[in-house]
């Protein structure tokens, strides 16, 4: 992200073309101040791996000796400070014993910048994230361009802070809002930094040298920790705190899944007051982290992401999107779009559902957007157009009518004459083969799928669909909007359910048979939160709408009829009364203020019940079996692909690294027997896929 791309950056004096270092440009200006700026060679962002720490060590060895009056560090690039260290030197380790080696030589880099008896401030623009944050701590003063943005996101990667911000960060701030920060690995902007006391001062690009020079001159008034924060940080107030945190973690993060908040916390509570105490304790507990199965896991979702983030290439063509079916995931495909920067035009029979779209649109950006002047730039950008005018000038069309084949044909017929030479047709089709819909189209080509998935907003999966008459060129700009729209594209071949929904089915429908068996619902999700999904299946079923997942069972039981249940007449039932789940307040659980009721669960048997691991390989396992078949029968590409996309798709356990991984961990034998038996127990829908012999 190139947050400065319309600015100069004010670097100090031109530094020469062929300096010493490889990855830093250190210059001296006319007031004797050494200007160090990080440019890693052949790297668009700054990040920090063991031969830039130690180049760093060499580059301050020699400001030890040379004594400048003050040493400015910040960054060359556009991109922003330091993203954070090298996540690809994390990958792969199994000894904690060579990590906390190797950790302790970058801890003697970052504690030699903090030692330094010259003056030190760090100038920081765009993301300033994990040991970034750790170089910027070390020094003396902070000074924040606006837009700016700081955090410690290792939780994310199953980790903790590793280059001493354990112990500089709650002992410079308020220590139990640091700890939030660490524990969530939450970004927060410059300013909400100055108010936390992390930085010393916020700037224009424009003021930087005299920021710098009333930082190292002595005229800057730095942030110091408070009394409330040495009182938290020495007394036995910090082990309630601790017990506090411990509790609120495990509302999301088990500890037995997610180990690292739980060390945070451990290192906090036992060292907190004793800052070497906690640098010597942090590297220990950063390299026994490194090697657990969840760090390793969630570093390959990072790569993932990664890999998926380039399948959308470059150069997007869309700037004009016009949206048709102002239901809830047209109208929230619509409200993206605008929000990513789109001019969106919103279609739809009747006008209410316009404006239900546009009120939701109106309260998503209330919440992700800070400036009122970027929620009326966005609701602007959002049109409501009941009489379909959009089409004419759009750049792609997205239709998000509901899943019936004769009414999206029918919405083509009058959509296609009117459409623009070179326009992209895309189906939002959660389940119906492209085959069927390209049929009464003059130019088929032109039709690609692009399945969303609800919540919009926070599911970062967009399946991009291709047929056997797909236009390569018309694909590839459909891949190219999904990525400039910030999310994550999935190429598949058109096939019934494609490779999400497919996946999915089987494990909702199970869930229904086990109903038919008395087992209580809260206990069939509470079997499927303790594998680790972010919610059950009952509870997932009502949220995508019961209507839907009959739609969608019924559709792929009649192309798959001996791997998926029926489903239940009690289910068509529900479905005829209008209980649809969430979206009208009652499925299988009463919903409220959007969360489901959970206190009710049915009286027998109790709620209480303990899920066996029978019921969560009867839930779980034919996720793995229908990812396997996808991508024996070439719908994706690869088994990275298949993960990546239950991931980013569904919120599939992300320490497990996705159900081919889990297979794979777990043991490609002990999955296929496993199913051979529940297929014995229960029927022919366990029976293993024959891909299974190809998974590496």
């Amino acid at each position: 992200m190139d947050v400065l791309d319309d600015r100069v950056l004010e670097l100090g004096p031109k530094p020469e073309a062929n300096g010493p270092y490889r990855n830093f440009k250190l210059t001296r200006d006319a007031d004797g101040i050494a200007w160090l700026l990080f440019d890693r060679a052949g790297a668009s962002a700054n990040t920090l791996s063991a031969e830039v720490m130690e180049e760093f060590e060499t580059v301050l060895a020699g400001l030890e000796s040379q004594r400048p009056a003050g040493i400015v560090i910040r960054s060359a690039k556009n991109s922003g400070f330091i993203a954070g260290a090298d996540v690809n030197e994390f990958r792969g380790t199994t000894d904690p014993h060579p990590v906390e080696t190797a950790i302790g030589r970058a801890h003697a880099v970052i504690d030699r910048l903090e030692a330094l008896k010259i003056p030190t401030v760090a100038v920081i623009h765009g993301f300033c994230l994990g040991g970034g944050l750790e170089v910027a701590l070390a020094c003396q003063s902070r000074i924040a361009i606006e837009g700016a943005r700081f955090g410690f996101p290792e939780v994310m990667l199953g980790l903790h802070p590793g280059l001493g911000g354990t112990a500089r960060f709650t002992r410079l701030v308020n220590s139990t809002q640091a700890m939030t920060l660490m524990l969530t690995g939450k970004i927060i902007d410059a300013r909400r930094a100055k108010s936390l006391g992390l930085v010393d001062a916020l700037t224009q690009e424009r003021h930087v040298r005299n920021a710098v020079k009333d930082a190292l001159f002595g005229r800057l008034q730095r942030a110091r920790p408070g009394l409330v924060n040495a009182v938290v940080n020495f007394t036995p107030m910090r082990g309630f705190l601790a017990s506090r945190m411990r509790a609120e973690a495990g509302k999301f993060a088990p500890a037995e899944h997610y180990p690292a908040p739980y060390g945070l916390i451990d290192l906090w509570e036992k060292h907190g007051g004793d800052k070497a105490g906690m640098l010597a304790a942090e590297k220990t507990s950063f390299a026994n982290l490194m090697v657990t199965p969840t760090a390793q896991n969630l570093i390959r979702v990072f790569f993932l992401r990664e890999q998926m983030k380039k399948l959308a290439g470059g150069g997007n063509k869309v700037r004009q999107v016009h949206v048709i079916g102002a239901g809830a995931m047209g109208g929230d495909i619509a409200a993206w779009c605008a929000n990513q920067g789109l001019r969106v035009t919103l279609s739809d029979m009747k006008a209410e559902p316009i404006a239900g779209a546009m009120k939701r649109a109106a309260d998503l950006f209330g919440k992700i957007m800070r400036k009122r002047t970027d929620i009326r730039d966005a609701l602007d950008r959002l049109v409501p157009d009941l009489d379909g005018e959009g089409v004419r000038n759009a750049d792609l069309i997205i239709e998000a009518v509901p899943e019936n084949l004769a009414l999206k044909q029918q919405v083509y017929a009058g959509l296609e004459p009117r459409m623009k030479p070179g326009a992209i047709l895309a189906t939002n089709t959660s389940s119906i083969p492209l085959q069927d819909l390209r049929t009464t189209l003059q130019s088929p080509e032109r039709l690609v799928g692009l399945h969303f998935f609800n919540p919009v907003s926070r599911l970062q999966l967009v399946e991009v669909v291709s047929h056997d008459g797909s236009d390569p060129n018309m694909l590839r700009e459909a891949l190219a909007f999904v990525g400039a729209i910030d999310r994550l594209p999935l190429p598949v071949k058109s096939s019934p359910g494609f490779v999400v929904n497919r996946a999915l089915t089987p494990y909702m429908l199970e869930a229904m048979l086990m109903l038919d068996e008395n087992i209580d619902k809260l206990t069939i999700d509470a079997a499927a939160e303790q594998f680790g999904m972010p919610m059950g299946p009952i509870e997932l079923a009502d949220q995508v709408g019961l209507d839907i997942c009959l739609a969608v069972g019924d559709m792929l039981r009649s192309k798959f009829p001996d791997l998926l249940p029926p489903a239940p007449a009690w289910l068509r039932d529900k479905v005829t009364r209008g209980e649809l789940g969430r979206k009208t307040g009652k499925g299988f659980y009463l919903w409220r203020n959007g969360k489901a009721e959970k206190a009710r669960g049915s009286p027998s048997p109790p709620a209480t019940a303990q899920p066996t691991p029978e019921m969560i390989d009867r839930l779980i396992l034919p996720i793995s079996n229908v990812c396997i078949a996808c991508l024996r029968e070439g719908i994706v590409d690869s088994a990275d692909l298949v993960d990546g996309a239950m991931i980013f798709g569904t919120g599939y356990a992300p320490f497990r690294g996705g159900p081919l991984n889990y297979a794979r961990s777990r043991g490609r034998e002990n999955v296929t027997s496993s199913l051979n038996a529940l297929a014995q127990k229960f029927g022919a829908r366990f029976t293993p896929d024959a891909g299974w012999d190809s998974l590496g």
